[in-house]
């Protein structure tokens, strides 16, 4: 590490030199604590003797060589203020952490692990960032995915059960293959104190947390997920860190990593705001994001609640911070020239400009940014009774207004299943006979809409109850015929979404998608052409509670209609066979096309077909 880069906040190997890092027959320890009075290590190695560090090697460093210190052995630091006061704290650059509420750092040997995963590593250079290929991302909660043991009655206190990295690989792998799901996103994995966060408050930015297992064995599985073609995207938090007094707080008696002023030092969530201003703090996040990947070999990085770092506090109002838009900036670039073909994502619910555009011309540097606004729109529209819902019409073709403004992302992620809002399935109108229609016919939209795609885990299942982290899912639905079915139809959903480039390819370019009938507001009906590769799908949309014979729309040129899926055929619990609704092929020029294509929608359905050429033979005089 150059100290240079270090303090004007251009390093992002900092990792490098500060923690523990085994050396010969011992460990150097070095940590920075620049208003620190004094500053020990104490640990197994010394009994718990508190070790003096040397002060001296740079400005603010300590440093300490310990000969009987060896990886596995855990140590804390001791900091000791101007006023004299000592606190415990563990290591802000440590490896590993022991289990909380305990919170001693872990000496870690990260060279230790060797990966396997060199043909996926080539394939991904070659895909690059995915704009031309499928990304099905399934967002995940590792304690609360599948865990018989979560589910068990416990006495007030117990411990929680968590599946170990290797007991979620075996499961979890096949799954995901089987429905369809070419990448996870794991919610934090960075070491935290409260589950109650997720996450999201951290105290180990370089700690894989100890609830599942070492370091080791979390690469194993990202090595695992990659040998059987599953990318792997991290959950970062770059905005906020946990208050608990052992962590980053105060580290050194001052505001360290924080802002030293109370309006804008904690955020909404009781948390302390990161000053990214300062050099030490943007190369401590950066390392920490250029460590997951390279050491871990992650694929991507979402960063959460970014307009925190936009706007002061996240608020428009109160305008731009600079200096954090620099920082986010600066990372940004820096992770691209040292992992060209990461993946950085953006959730930011702004209208800020130029999110996902390149920093060299203006932009953030992102690759992608969650497309907040049609998740807001579509999940809106589809609360509101049917006969109503015509005079919501253009909230749902609003999206495709705004969509080539930025490289969006469709997601409907854990935010939007807790806290009362209600799982997918509940927010749709109506009994639950009447909420599963309109869910296969929503998924279909998420699934045929331009845009990358992220699902909730339990989302594919039609979950009823809203998450809880302390819960596994509700796997026991599925031997009930309408969650079965509709598991069925999102599976074939996400295998057509998968396998058809149309649906993928060229999605950020005008020219592939078009809107064929956006104005049968009456009919609650949309239909759209998704196009590329000489491949061509539309798809039709009936939101309304209404059976719609002969409805017809518009078509350049006489062809062949090949159905893929309908969400209403009976295998996905709806009331139509397969072959119940002809499509018709009729030349018709008073509404400004050469054809029109003629068929029947049920109501509260999708229907997605194959765009298939007719030959000369074929083709119909129709009139």
């Amino acid at each position: 590490m150059n100290f240079r880069d270090f303090y004007s906040g251009n390093a992002f190997d900092a990792y490098e030199f500060f923690g523990a890092h085994p050396e010969g027959d011992g460990v150097w320890f070095r940590v920075y604590a620049p208003k620190a009075r004094g500053v020990y290590v104490t640990g197994e190695f010394s009994g718990w003797k508190e070790l003096l560090m040397e002060h001296g090697f740079d400005p603010g460093v300590y440093t300490l060589y310990v000969p009987d210190a060896k990886s596995g052995m855990m140590y804390k630091y001791v900091i000791e203020d101007q006023n004299g006061q000592k606190t415990e704290h563990c290591d802000p650059y440590g490896f590993a952490m022991e289990k909380r509420p305990a919170f001693a750092s872990v000496i870690t040997d990260l060279s230790a692990y060797r990966f396997q995963d060199e043909a996926w590593v080539q394939e991904r250079k070659r895909r690059g960032k995915n704009y031309n290929d499928p990304m099905n991302i399934y967002e995940m909660h590792f304690a609360s995915w599948k865990n018989e043991n979560a589910v068990k009655e416990r006495e007030e206190g117990e411990e929680m059960h968590f599946p170990t990295y290797g007991e979620l690989a075996k499961e979890l792998i096949p799954y995901l293959k089987e429905n369809h799901f070419n990448y996870i996103e794991c919610m934090p994995l960075s070491e935290h104190p409260a589950d109650c966060s997720w996450g999201y408050q951290n105290t180990g930015f370089f700690a894989p947390t100890s609830r599942y297992g070492s370091p080791d064995e979390l690469k194993a599985l990202i090595d695992l997920c990659h040998q059987n073609d599953i990318g792997v995207i991290l959950d970062f938090v770059p905005v906020h860190f946990a208050v608990d007094g052992y962590g980053l707080a105060k580290f050194d008696g001052t505001a360290l990593y924080e802002y030293d002023t109370e309006d804008v030092g904690k955020s909404e969530w009781g948390t302390c705001n990161f000053n990214n201003a300062k050099g030490e703090v943007a190369s401590f996040l950066q390392s920490s994001a250029n460590y997951w990947l390279k050491e871990f070999h992650f694929d991507g990085i979402r960063m959460d609640a970014i307009s925190r770092a936009i706007y002061w506090m996240g608020n428009p109002d109160r305008g731009v911070n600079d200096r954090s838009v620099m920082f986010i900036k600066n990372m940004n670039y820096g992770l691209h020239q040292r992992h060209p073909e990461a993946i950085l994502i953006a959730e930011d619910s702004t209208d800020y400009p130029k999110v996902t555009a390149p920093v060299e011309y203006g932009g953030l540097g992102f690759d992608y940014k969650w497309d907040m606004g049609f998740m807001n729109d579509t999940l809106d529209y589809f609360k509101v009774h049917p006969s109503h819902r015509p005079g919501h019409y253009h909230k749902l073709t609003f999206s495709m207004h705004y969509f080539y403004s930025e490289l969006f992302l469709l997601a409907f992620s854990h935010d939007e299943v807790v806290h009362g809002k209600a799982t997918i399935v509940q927010k749709m109108w109506g009994d639950y006979e009447q909420k599963f229609p309109q869910a296969r016919a929503l998924y279909a939209y998420f699934y045929t809409h331009p845009g990358k795609k992220l699902n909730f885990m339990g989302n594919e299942i039609g979950q009823l109850r809203e998450w809880d982290e302390n819960r596994q899912q509700d796997w026991d639905m599925l031997k009930y015929p309408m969650h079965d079915s509709f598991h069925k139809y999102y599976r074939d959903l996400c295998e057509i979404y998968t396998g058809y480039p149309a649906l993928y390819n060229g999605e950020y370019n005008p020219e592939c998608f078009r809107w064929l009938e956006v104005n049968a507001a009456e009919f609650s009906t949309y239909v759209y052409e998704r196009k590329a590769q000489g491949q061509s799908v539309i798809v039709m949309l009936n939101f309304s509670d209404q059976y719609w014979s002969n409805f017809s729309f518009g078509y350049d040129k006489e062809c062949g209609l090949k159905e893929l899926i309908n969400s209403d055929w009976y295998c996905y619990s709806g009331h139509t066979a397969p072959d119940d609704m002809k499509v018709y092929i009729t030349k018709e020029d008073m509404y400004g096309k050469p054809y029109r294509i003629v068929t029947d929608i049920a109501p509260f359905s999708a229907r997605v077909f194959l765009v298939e050429e007719v030959k000369d033979e074929e083709k119909t005089e129709n009139a």
